[in-house]
């Protein structure tokens, strides 16, 4: 089984990433989407959204980085797909499935799920673009508003020359609420050649059993279900105990340091309560914390709350 990071917008970034592979249990992680409008971007952006390309594009613990790119243009795409793989991104992923209402507007993400031909002029460009050998993934959903074009999406990203499609097994109207499709999945893989890879409602280690099942994939990527416990990538695949709330809250103390030390200070009080909303889902005493710290805006008043015992 290879379990890869999900890519999630102003959650999973490089320090987050840096935690959870030194957990253990990941194969790979994507990046949060860089926003491709109608320039080459400059190598500056493409080093603060993945600052592992100074190492080899890997984690400190030694996981691979890809770069995911979103957009509608396939040329100017295609540009910055071939400058990330020259940076060092271990392949390149296309985002088909961001269900936000200000990225769809500018017709990027879920909304390019109503151009199948759209999707292939993408792909297709970007194969064209990047060198041989080169992983080339998408990720989509199963469609905009309705499941219609769930079959001709896939068949255009394959006949485009991907070769890997993560499946988020809901549409964009269904957004992130329960229950995730899988059963789509595995319809999908009978009409198309191509490695596929699960994903959606993964919380525990037997959600992922009967997602593999349900979709007949091997394969999965985790989101959410890691945030809110970081190593169910280990439970999943070695049948780890979940981790105790001491160590979580070790954790939050170490993620702090991270924020605040890094290039993201001034974000860290969000960060921390958005992180602590994931938590709670697994561990009662985060909704107690998310609730001590709620009110509290900088740093110096929550760390004080994080390291009582």
């Amino acid at each position: 089984m290879h379990i890869t990071l999900a890519p999630m917008e102003g959650v999973v970034d490089s320090l987050m990433r840096d935690m959870l592979t030194r957990i253990g249990g990941f194969d790979l992680c994507v990046t949060e989407f860089i926003r491709i409008v109608d320039q080459l971007l400059p190598k500056r952006v493409f080093y603060r959204t993945c600052p592992e390309l100074h190492n080899n594009s890997m984690t400190p613990a030694g996981v691979p980085v890809k770069i995911q790119l979103l957009g509608q243009d396939p040329n100017w795409l295609a540009e910055n797909a071939a400058r990330a793989i020259e940076l060092g991104s271990h392949g390149l992923d296309l985002n088909f499935g961001c269900p936000a209402k200000t990225v769809n507007k500018s017709r990027g993400g879920a909304i390019l799920l109503k151009e199948p031909e759209t999707l292939y002029q993408i792909v297709s460009e970007v194969r064209k673009a990047v060198p041989q050998g080169t992983i080339l993934s998408a990720k989509m959903r199963l469609g905009f508003n309705d499941t219609s074009l769930a079959f001709e999406n896939a068949q255009a990203i394959a006949a485009a020359g991907a070769d890997l499609l993560v499946i988020h097994a809901r549409t964009k109207l269904d957004g992130y609420k329960p229950p995730a499709y899988w059963n789509w999945i595995a319809e999908i893989k009978k009409v198309v050649d191509i490695n596929i890879v699960a994903n959606g409602e993964i919380w525990s280690a037997q959600d992922a059993v009967n997602c593999q099942i349900k979709s007949n994939c091997q394969d999965i990527m985790l989101g959410r279900g890691a945030l809110a416990l970081p190593n169910l990538a280990q439970i999943i695949k070695q049948g780890a105990a979940q981790m105790p709330w001491d160590e979580v809250r070790m954790l939050l103390v170490a993620y702090s340091g991270y924020e605040i030390f890094g290039d993201k200070g001034r974000y860290f009080p969000n960060r921390l309560k958005q992180w602590l909303g994931y938590l709670k889902l697994q561990y009662p005493q985060a909704g107690i914390l998310f609730n001590e710290v709620r009110a509290l805006k900088t740093a110096n008043e929550i760390i004080p709350v994080l390291n009582k015992v």
